[in-house]
């Protein structure tokens, strides 16, 4: 086998597909192509100032770090060159040949068949370099690990293979080498690549520098880019536009973001941050494996791209920089757990967002926006942050039985502020859609006596109505449990309540293996009969999640309650047959597990007891 036959890689299959996809689809938006090099140049010049605090001899030989840009119209050539950490053999296979790892997989099947918004996912998926192929008939780079002794060259013209040989860079970083099809010359012009260094890469930390030719061919060098920390500077001399370009930096995300917020705290701790509530949510927002968080700088010295710690896990949605004066440059995920330096950041940080996302509430199309996709996990700071729950709780919001359409749109105040009873307290019912909420049993009576429900349909809802006990001093109330008080009945008719004690008696017994009690309804105004659980009794979801991780929950007999208004059960009354009595009180179950979107464990029986009401009744 030939040595050049020994150094041929296939790519891996979701390596195929992006390329294709790279090649031949997204000519609309080839210019993101530099923005996502450059950006990755940029970090492997932060991990090599991270790897430089335990090991200040990589750093030593070439202490200025910078990425540089040289064009060659002739040849359509661009060479994007920096200084920073580079990578090995082993490195370059695992960055560039395969990268399922980046979440390839969930980037293909995400693709809407928009080119812009498809181009939009690249950098957020971990795969920007490949979008270099958009321009790029042939692709190389040469790679210098630092502290090792020599370099890496990969090759690939985007055809399935790549190859490997011996690299020719001596020194630490990475060399990418674009020749450009000739439909895109346009990018080796230089008021082109100052526009989109300007546009895209303007904040990046480390100098962005144009090689040029001068007019007696001597060499130019031009430092395109500011090179600032932008968070360090005045909120007075950033514009919309540059905040809004820097936040494309540091989320690869080029929608505008929903809001952000720039401050500076001094005193005891003092820290700068910038952080940015996006659009719309990421591929990975419910990954639980995912590493997450803002990027955290110490004296604008990078630190890490995801510390989950500056910031509780309810809020992983929030994009930015926060820059610690006071923590140490070899700080460790393990010493951000417990550093009581990083718990006064992480406080700050956290009230400081939810100011900003009150500010956004106060713009409702903007704030509908924020919550369609990120409301299911601001719901978890109630119950994982109860020294802002009251602050949290401001800023949820739910569908109502007073609104027709199923948006959530309805906050706490809200419907406080509406109710006609103001001793009444908050109603609210569990259900798994918004259409079995608005036809549930329990709230019959409510809406008769003109009550407002709000309707939880996400699997978080049991879970956070478990922990969210009252607003502002109102009580918050379930509408299927046993105490929830209505109207329809609520003083009692006493004649009522005689006559069906019996009767409720005679179901309880039959029923004993399936409920712990029969009651007539105080709640019941069209259907004849309901389940209602025990005033702080765990939902049905809550139970499953609590099954799924591996702990034993009790099982619950749930009270039945008959409507003694409704033709059936005055039926049942009346009925002198035992057997039958004995069908229709377990058809009256039955209806009620149905109406509560439970499963039946016999359906043909019940149905069989329907066709015998049916035809018992023509």
């Amino acid at each position: 086998m030939s040595a050049s036959a020994e150094n041929t890689h296939a790519f891996q299959a979701e390596v195929k597909q992006l390329l294709h996809l790279m090649i031949h689809s997204l000519y609309s938006n080839k210019e993101i192509f530099l923005r996502e090099l450059i950006s990755n140049a940029a970090d492997a010049c932060d991990k090599l100032r991270f790897e430089a605090i335990r090991s200040p001899e990589l750093l030593a030989d070439d202490p200025d770090l910078a990425i540089s840009i040289t064009l060659d119209a002739e040849k359509r050539r661009i060479v994007i060159e920096d200084n920073g950490i580079g990578m090995n053999r082993e490195e370059v296979i695992e960055n560039l040949g395969t990268i399922a790892r980046s979440g390839t997989r969930e980037f293909l099947s995400s693709l809407s068949g928009d080119e812009k918004k498809d181009a939009a996912l690249i950098g957020q998926f971990g795969v920007g370099f490949y979008s270099a192929f958009i321009v790029a008939e042939q692709v190389e780079v040469d790679s210098h690990r630092a502290g090792e002794d020599s370099a890496v060259l990969w090759r690939s013209a985007g055809d399935g293979e790549y190859t490997l040989d011996a690299g020719q860079r001596t020194q630490r970083g990475t060399t990418i080498t674009l020749h450009l099809r000739e439909d895109d010359a346009e990018f080796v012009q230089d008021y082109r690549v100052r526009g989109l260094v300007k546009k895209y890469s303007d904040h990046i930390s480390v100098p962005v520098k144009l090689i040029g030719e001068g007019e007696n061919g001597e060499v130019t060098v031009d430092t395109v880019n500011q090179s600032s920390a932008l968070w360090r500077r005045s909120k007075s001399d950033i514009t919309q536009e540059q905040y809004d370009e820097f936040y494309t930096y540091v989320s690869h995300d080029s929608d505008k973001p929903l809001a952000h917020s720039h401050n500076r705290v001094e005193g005891k701790t003092e820290y700068t941050s910038l952080l940015y509530v996006p659009s719309r949510r990421t591929f990975d927002l419910w990954d639980r494996d995912k590493a997450r968080g803002v990027k955290l700088f110490v004296k604008r010295v990078f630190i890490m791209d995801d510390a989950q710690a500056m910031l509780p896990n309810y809020l992983r949605f929030v994009r930015g920089v926060i820059d610690a004066d006071d923590l140490p440059l070899n700080v460790s995920r393990e010493i951000l757990q417990s550093d009581r330096t990083v718990e006064t950041i992480r406080a700050g940080s956290t009230k400081k967002v939810l100011g900003m996302l009150n500010m956004l509430a106060e713009d409702n199309e903007k704030y509908a926006t924020f919550w369609a996709a990120f409301g299911a996990v601001l719901k978890e700071g109630v119950i994982e942050d109860h020294g802002n729950a009251e602050a949290i709780a401001r800023l949820l919001r739910f569908s109502s039985t007073a609104n027709d359409g199923d948006e959530q749109s309805v906050a706490l105040s809200a419907y406080v502020e509406r109710q006609k009873d103001k001793d009444a307290p908050i109603y609210f019912l569990v259900a798994d859609s918004m259409a079995a909420g608005r036809r549930s049993p329990h709230i019959e009576g409510l809406l008769a006596d003109g009550h407002e429900v709000l309707l939880l349909t996400e699997p978080v809802d049991e879970w956070l109505a478990a922990h969210l006990t009252e607003f502002e001093g109102k009580p918050l109330k379930n509408a299927a449990h046993v105490d929830s008080k209505t109207a329809e009945n609520e003083d009692g008719d006493d004649a009522v309540d005689e006559q069906y004690r019996d009767v409720s008696a005679r179901i309880a017994s039959l029923l004993k293996d399936k409920v712990s009690d029969v009651r007539v309804s105080k709640r019941l105004v069209n259907s004849a009969s309901c389940l209602v659980s025990p005033e702080g009794e765990l939902g049905e979801h809550v139970k499953q999640m609590l099954r799924d991780a591996g702990h034993d929950v009790p099982p619950e007999q749930k009270i039945l309650e008959i409507n003694p208004t409704h033709p059936l059960v005055i039926r049942l009354a009346n009925l002198d047959d035992k057997d039958r009595f004995s069908s229709w009180s377990l058809m009256l179950y039955e209806q009620a597990v149905l109406a509560a979107g439970g499963a039946l464990e016999t359906p043909t029986e019940f149905l069989a007891r329907v066709n015998e009401a049916i035809l018992a009744g023509a």
